[in-house]
């Protein structure tokens, strides 16, 4: 079982110094906004990096993402992986908890984030080819299928075409 720690005990922790805080999102989530204090290892990197860091036994680690699901899997990573005696939390709600909570952050001040536009992007077309495909053309079915299984694939490895297409786009420089 993954402990979980509410924002104000992480802060507190953080500001005395007696935890590492460590952000699992991708890159580009990290980018665009984090926490003062975190560092950033995607955790589809966690496992190559995290047994070259250095991190003294008596700092509590805790891995923080969005939400707290991809927390809770680097949680279990790093327990499976077996290294050091620290202690592990998981940042209960994420990033989001820690805004909520009147919690300093620090943000990019442009526009939506490059994951918001590959939502915006690819459920429109979704939407558009569902429609395509009730109007009676199955192809329409079919290539929406394809975009779904497309998200799944970039959910599951953290490589989305669509995403790094977009971060070369002038308007997301």
């Amino acid at each position: 079982m993954i402990k979980t720690i509410s924002a104000q005990n992480a802060a507190k922790m953080l500001a005395q110094g007696d935890a590492v805080l460590i952000d699992v999102r991708e890159a580009d989530e990290f980018g665009d906004e984090h926490i003062a204090y975190a560092n950033s290892l995607p955790l589809s990197k966690l496992e190559d990096v995290f047994s070259q860091m250095s991190i003294p036994s008596n700092r509590t680690l805790i891995m923080h993402c969005l939400k707290g699901a991809r927390g809770n899997t680097a949680c279990l990573n790093v327990q499976s992986l077996g290294l050091g005696e620290n202690e592990i939390y998981n940042l209960d709600g994420g990033i989001l908890a820690w805004k909520e909570a009147g919690l300093p952050v620090i943000a990019k001040a442009s526009g939506l984030s490059i994951f918001r536009q590959v939502q915006i992007i690819v459920g429109g077309f979704i939407a558009m080819l569902v429609a395509i495909g009730f109007a009676g053309l199955t192809l329409g079915f079919m290539i929406a299928g394809f975009l779904g299984a497309a998200l799944f694939f970039a959910g599951l490895t953290g490589w989305c075409g669509l995403a790094m297409l977009l971060k070369k786009m002038p308007w997301n420089k």
